[in-house]
């Protein structure tokens, strides 16, 4: 099997060859450390790099192509420095936000994941009316630069992928909270709801068009909506105001990719997941990540509860990683049944931070490739 067909296999509870080797990825600080760790300084690819250290070989890396849809606002606002307070920084980034941050990172770190940055809000882009009619503008289908103007040929180099290949953008709930901030958001559920069912059909309708779009000349193996909107053991909003607000934009996006033959439709939240997996089954969602540990979440036991209807991926407990060891062997043996089951890709359950050293990185390499069939 190939990766786009193992990945496939896994998560739509098949007999894949083996499950796909993802155990994670560290970012600019965990990498920094890892390097002072064993981690050469010249190596780039460092899950290769493990693998090879544990006797796994990976399939040689293939050049991939995107299909390059910006789902973004365009045009973005100005990233800039508005004020220095000594030891941080109040900057805009490129959504429009306001926030105060460590004079160690800059605006580009609120733009990517690059590490894990603390920051304090000051200010969101959308606090009135006139605020929203203004952040409208920026989400026009046909913006320039929207769609590449090599659309069709990325299409065409994509058609015969042997890697798994997709589209990621907001879900209603993480793009609601870009615009309002969260407790604005939690509030105007409440205060307005007329002006917050205004705002997910905007969102709604604008994705979908998006990818009506993309659809005529690409059909991915995957849909990836990011939803951040759980804290630990309880979501950020109830199951209740889900379905009153957010239900139909989500099921729409499904019911529109299952017609255009996709197969895999996920959902990503941090946090306690277990109140809303019930109400994205609805929806049509089928799988789920990244499933945090610290968070109260029993990847095992909602295998037992919801069975085929939703697949993971994520799961193992970068504490457990963190520790090494007697903790690490002793996850990996709580998520196994799992693994058996089928429908499950493990990984760590969400940036490897830097407290997980590199030998405790290989370790879980190792570990990994005993469940999923590499070794």
């Amino acid at each position: 099997m190939n990766e786009r067909e193992r990945y496939l296999a896994t998560l739509l509870f098949q007999t894949p060859d083996r499950i796909p080797f993802a155990p994670g990825g560290g970012r600019k600080s965990t990498r920094q450390a890892w390097h002072k760790q064993g981690l050469p300084e010249s190596v780039d690819d460092y899950v290769r790099y493990a693998a090879e250290q544990i006797g796994v070989a990976l399939p040689p890396p293939v050049e991939q192509v995107s299909i390059g849809v910006d789902f973004r606002m365009i045009p973005q606002f100005e990233e800039k420095v508005i004020e220095d307070l000594g030891d941080t920084w109040i900057v805009q980034d490129w959504k429009g936000n306001v926030c105060e941050i460590s004079k160690e990172f800059d605006t580009s770190y609120l733009r990517d994941a690059i590490d894990f940055v603390t920051r304090r809000w000051v200010k969101c882009p959308v606090e009135s009316r006139a605020d929203w009619e203004d952040m409208k503008r920026r989400y026009v289908v046909d913006a320039p630069s929207r769609f590449p103007d090599d659309l069709a040929e990325r299409a065409k180099k994509l058609k015969n992928r042997t890697y798994p290949s997709g589209l990621v953008f907001h879900g209603p709930f993480w793009q609601l909270r870009e615009w309002l901030g969260f407790e604005n958001l939690c509030m105007l559920f409440l205060d307005d709801p007329d002006l917050t069912q205004e705002m997910v059909d905007f969102w709604e309708d604008f994705v979908v068009r998006l990818v009506e779009r993309i659809y005529d000349h690409y059909v991915p193996d995957y849909i990836l909506i990011c939803e951040d909107m759980a804290f630990k053991e309880k979501p950020m909003i109830g199951p209740d105001m889900c379905r009153q607000f957010l239900l139909k934009c989500w099921r729409r996006w499904g019911e529109l990719s299952k017609q255009a033959g996709v197969p895999i439709y996920e959902v990503d939240s941090d946090g306690h997941a277990g109140h809303l997996i019930p109400v994205w089954i609805e929806a049509g969602l089928n799988v789920n990540s990244p499933q945090e540990v610290a968070a109260g979440n029993d990847l095992p036991a909602y295998r037992r509860q919801f069975g085929t209807q939703m697949a993971y991926r994520g799961g193992i407990d970068k504490r457990k990683m963190a520790k090494g060891g007697d903790a690490l062997r002793a996850e990996f043996e709580r998520l196994r049944p799992a693994v058996q089951a089928g429908g499950y890709i493990p990984g760590c359950d969400h940036g490897i931070p830097p407290d997980v050293s590199w030998p405790h990185f290989v370790e879980t390499c190792r570990l990994l490739a005993e469940v999923t069939g590499w070794l």
